[in-house]
């Protein structure tokens, strides 16, 4: 995996900030620092070593540029990638496409089982947040309770602190932007340590932390956290 070096990140475009330049050569990434599907494909490319080829475009989403969904992205999401003369979504497919259309080590295994297992996680993804959004909506953690146990089952397939193994991949990089957001809030609001009893998640946690590509894509911000998921999750109570 490559090692990146420390990258100066440009600060977020609001509706005042000029249009950059489109479909000039240059390859894009728009993101948000905060947003956890951002957070995956950034990862992605740190991981590849792509700093110098992929281009970072931050945006504030609260007051994002009127130009992103009229010139750039229709549906006015991040992340989307501006590449070879088009711009691609959906966080999931993105990160395959990074690693597919991209110089630099490769982040799957060539085990077609692994492989398939990946696949796998990926399609349980949307039930896992499911499952711990509905802790934060109500005020028992039996729904988080399951959804980490399951967690730590997952990490039990293979041998390694990761979800493949001993290499960090894919699969990790769909998960970890997520976990990293939930370890911070279910301590907060609900004194709840994901980890308590699931020594697989907390190696898991440690292993990942020390990698240099997802470290550098770490900017959450506890208390703001705690504050927009509170607003989010109490008007649906």
């Amino acid at each position: 995996m490559a090692t990146p070096n420390v990258e100066y990140l440009p600060p977020p475009l609001d509706a005042t900030a000029e249009q950059p330049a489109i479909f000039d050569g240059t390859i894009r990434l728009y993101l948000a620092y905060p947003c956890p599907y951002a957070q995956r494909v950034w990862i992605a490319r740190n991981c590849k070593g792509l700093q110098d080829k992929i281009k970072l475009v931050p945006l504030n989403l609260q007051n994002r540029p009127a130009w992103y969904k009229e010139k750039v992205y229709p549906e006015n999401k991040v992340p989307s990638l501006e590449h070879n003369g088009k711009v691609i979504g959906e966080s999931l497919d993105l990160i395959k496409y990074v690693d597919s259309n991209f110089e630099g080590p490769s982040l799957l295994p060539d085990d077609a089982d692994k492989k398939e297992y990946f696949e796998t996680l990926l399609s349980h993804m949307d039930e896992f947040l499911g499952m711990v959004y509905a802790t934060f909506k109500g005020d028992s953690t039996k729904d988080a309770d399951a959804a980490f146990d399951h967690l730590e089952t997952a990490l039990a397939k293979y041998d390694g602190p990761f979800l493949l193994g001993n290499e960090f991949t894919l699969a990790d990089i769909a998960y970890i932007p997520f976990v990293e957001r939930f370890q911070i809030y279910l301590s907060e609001v609900f004194n709840y340590d994901l980890t308590a009893g699931r020594p697989k998640v907390a190696a898991w946690i440690e292993a990942a932390d020390k990698i240099d590509a997802y470290k550098q894509t770490k900017k959450t911000d506890p208390k703001e956290l705690v504050e927009i998921y509170k607003r989010i999750f109490s008007a649906q109570k």
